[in-house]
């Protein structure tokens, strides 16, 4: 009996087949570069968007906190925080429109005295500090008015920019933090069927380690804050006060924001003369050390294990490519970034997870 021949397959098949191989790396190529393409383009709305997660992830640390003191129902522990932050930001700015500018221009002129002396002593040595524009009056805009308005459009700009960011980041912040697992489920509904508790259980680990790190660095910066201002206050400093919330607020910036925030600190300190200036400095910097080595890792307790060649690395990358926004964003960002490598990529893709490795003899 003869065997019967195999049906032949159809002439576009194989055809389409190799086409079809032939196209998919350009086409893969195509869409991710397409990809990258348009978050670059869409990046500072993306960053506004992680402010508003980051602003909804304290909102939401609270409520869960308030939850164990009290027990009574979410929404209405939602209400009450959101009553206590809004209470807070408007004694804030109150007292910020009574006594911030003055404290302000005295502290910025102090600075600019201090950095034409700088200025003049590098000079005998052959170093242009500033370049060959020179330097610009540090108080100019709160001492000459006038010069203030003949810059009016870069001066209104600004404040509208950065009015109507801020206005964004607390809306997206109330709307999530209002219903968090609706928005999570929403988006869920994009991944399939059988991804979707995986990805549940990421997303939720991503959210705890943003409420452990916005925790955390916003107690560090506080301690900062407070501990740096009695302490200059005590060496007789002037605006003691606001020098200690600005080295508080840089604070939130890994690595960079201690060096940063060291600088007023200073030059508001160098007219008190050398040894004082010496014992500033020296207090700080074991402020810093101590905050760094023994209450951070307290409050945090390795919650973020990110190398901090890497933290440094995305802060420097994210401030030149978006500004200040970058940089304050780029720590969390880097941290929820590795979350979804390990998990998405290492785990699932590589399947490289702990202890599933071959064994060794």
């Amino acid at each position: 009996m003869p065997t019967p021949m195999p049906a032949a397959a159809p002439a576009g098949a194989s055809s389409g087949t190799v086409w079809g191989r032939v196209l998919a790396l350009p086409l893969t190529v195509l869409a991710v570069a397409v990809g990258l393409a348009l978050v670059m383009y869409t990046a500072p709305s993306l960053l506004l968007l992680f402010a508003g997660i980051l602003f909804a992830t304290l909102l939401d640390a609270c409520t869960r906190g308030l939850g164990h003191i009290l027990p009574v129902a979410r929404a209405w522990r939602f209400a009450l925080v959101t009553l206590v932050f809004a209470s807070i930001a408007a004694l804030a700015i109150g007292w910020g429109i009574v006594r911030f500018p003055a404290q302000a221009q005295m502290l910025m002129k102090v600075m600019d005295t201090q950095l034409g002396i700088l200025e003049g002593h590098l000079e005998t040595f052959g170093i242009d500090l500033f370049g060959p524009g020179g330097r610009q009056d540090l108080s100019h805009l709160i001492a000459d008015p006038g010069r203030l308005f003949g810059h009016v459009q870069y001066a209104v700009s600004g404040a509208y920019a950065v009015g109507i960011n801020t206005i964004v980041i607390v809306c997206l912040g109330l709307f999530f933090a209002g219903h968090p697992s609706g928005y999570r489920e929403g988006l869920l509904i994009l991944v399939p069927l059988d991804a979707r508790a995986r990805v549940r259980k990421v997303m939720d680990e991503m959210g705890q380690l943003l409420r452990s790190w916005l925790l955390g660095q916003l107690v560090r910066s506080a301690v900062v804050a407070v501990v740096l201002a009695i302490t200059l206050h005590l060496l007789g400093l002037p605006g003691a006060l606001l020098l200690g919330l600005q080295a508080g607020a840089a604070n939130f910036i890994p690595y960079l924001g201690p060096l940063i925030a060291a600088l007023p600190v200073a030059l508001v300190a160098m007219p008190l003369g050398l040894s004082t200036l010496a014992w500033v400095m020296a207090i700080y910097f074991t402020i810093q050390t101590l905050e760094g080595f023994v209450i951070a890792p307290l409050i945090q307790k390795g919650s973020v294990d990110v190398a901090p060649a890497w933290t440094l690395f995305a802060i420097v990358i994210m401030g030149a490519l978006f500004g200040a926004l970058g940089v304050a964003l780029a720590a969390p960002l880097l941290a929820v970034g590795r979350i979804a490598v390990l998990r998405f990529y290492v785990e699932d893709w590589l399947k490289d997870r702990p202890g599933a490795g071959p064994s060794r003899k």
